[in-house]
């Protein structure tokens, strides 16, 4: 996927573009072939499904009287099932007056409460069934880290691995035993003094050696996040930074002080990338971050991960564990949203942190830029999001056709068609009042 990000116009702007309608494009179809599926599997007719608005580029019927098409305008879907007045699953009385019981039966409208409620749930449903997937099948494809420090592929660095080995198990390091990963975490986080050589014990083969090495956890790039100061500057996965304002550093924790010291001022980089030393300027965001209790905080960041100066030893898990790994990963993700969601409602943090449409757009075009595993993962990513979204009970959107069929269900009668357009318009509004909003957030924040 890194060609996209190679399409020289207008800076880039075709390649964020091919990189937002291509994610849209997955997630959409996803979303609505879980309405079109479930409905089918429920006996409901489906008419249309559309990819896209506006006029028909193409379109086919299938055996089944469904005609397909894809349109002209492609930011968003809709399946129209039988008895629909349009793709917002409003009912058409008039049509559904003519049908005989057969016909009726067969209309989303006329079928069960219950396969209604599946049709509508199964939109979201789909896309958190797609995110988990994804999670998982990328755990499948790089592996999980063994529990025991085992050196992998080395990185390039200036001065090399010093006398490490691929293969190497480490078991202490400058005395300090360590067993799991978590400690190797654990002490590059508490060193005092770093000194630019450690010593490391490790098992090699059948013998136990101290030899030099490098520092575990360096100033170096593991993953650059999208719509970072790092992703503007230029910076890429792999680079070694050296240097902060002149000032030398060889450990991740030092680079981390030091940005958060600037408190948002522009910072110069010394960065090592393929034997060369290059200079970078930026200018760290601050930005409201998690805290681990429930609740933000403010820190300053420029957007990077730190990774160690080797691949850890992987192992491939099965697909009973991947797929738990993938649904954990998808409940963090919606967790996580509410919660923002939550502190952003109640003032806590800022509104700022709601992207509207050119925000996702550019970060997936800088997703797509850091190659197809990024690209995926964010598509995994918003396609989380667009599920729950489509879960929240406003008219229009599955989650308030939902409470819809809640009413209906407790009450024993539908909802008035006069107070459904009154609803529907109003949720309709309340929708396109959030992306007027969020599309005020992209320029001005």
């Amino acid at each position: 996927m890194e060609f996209i990000s190679s399409i020289p116009l207008f800076g880039g702007f075709l390649s964020t573009l091919i990189a937002f309608v291509a994610v849209l494009s997955v997630i959409i179809f996803i979303h609505e072939y879980g309405h079109y599926i479930v409905g089918r599997w429920c006996g409901i007719q489906a008419e249309v499904f559309s990819m896209g608005f506006g006029p028909i580029l193409k379109s086919w019927q299938d055996r089944r009287g469904t005609r397909w098409q894809i349109a002209a305008i492609p930011f968003g879907g809709y399946v129209k099932f039988l008895g629909d007045a349009d793709g917002s699953s409003r009912n058409d009385p008039a049509a559904i007056a003519a049908m005989d019981a057969h016909m009726r039966a067969r209309s989303f409208h006329g079928a069960k409460l219950y396969k209604k409620a599946l049709t509508v749930a199964a939109g979201p449903v789909a896309n958190f069934l797609l995110s988990t997937s994804i999670f998982a099948a990328v755990v499948m494809a790089t592996g999980i880290a063994t529990n025991v420090p085992t050196l992998g592929k080395l990185k390039p660095l200036p001065s090399g691995a010093y006398a490490l080995q691929q293969g190497d198990v480490i078991e202490a390091l400058n005395g300090q035993p360590i067993s799991d990963y978590a400690e190797l975490y654990d002490y590059s986080r508490q060193q005092g003094e770093v000194a630019p050589a450690q010593i490391y014990t490790v098992m090699r083969g059948d013998k136990r050696l101290d030899v030099p090495g490098p520092f575990p956890l360096l100033p170096l790039i593991e993953n650059i996040q999208p719509q970072s100061a790092a992703m503007a500057a230029g910076l890429e996965v792999g680079d070694l930074i050296q240097s902060v304002d002149g000032q030398k550093i060889t450990a991740f924790r030092q680079l981390q002080d030091l940005v958060t010291a600037s408190q948002g001022r522009e910072l110069d980089l010394g960065v090592w990338r393929d034997g060369k030393v290059l200079d970078f300027h930026l200018t760290p965001k601050i930005v409201d971050m998690p805290d681990g209790e429930g609740g933000f905080t403010k820190r300053t960041l420029i957007g990077i991960t730190g990774g160690l100066f080797f691949e850890p030893v992987t192992r491939t898990p099965g697909p009973v564990e991947a797929l738990k790994m993938g649904l954990v990963q998808t409940g963090d993700i919606i967790s996580g949203s509410l919660n923002g969601l939550y502190h952003m409602v109640s003032g806590s943090i800022s509104a700022c942190n709601l992207q509207g449409p050119v925000g996702i757009a550019k970060t997936s075009g800088d997703a797509a830029s850091q190659g197809l595993a990024s690209f995926v993962w964010f598509i995994a990513v918003l396609s989380t999001a667009i599920g729950l979204l489509n879960l929240f009970p406003i008219p229009v959107l599955d989650g308030g056709h939902l409470v819809f069929f809640a009413y209906e269900a407790l009450a024993g009668r539908a909802p008035s068609q006069r107070a459904l357009n009154a609803l529907m318009s109003l949720g309709l509004f309340f929708i396109v009042t959030l992306m007027v909003f969020a599309l005020g957030n992209d320029f001005m924040c």
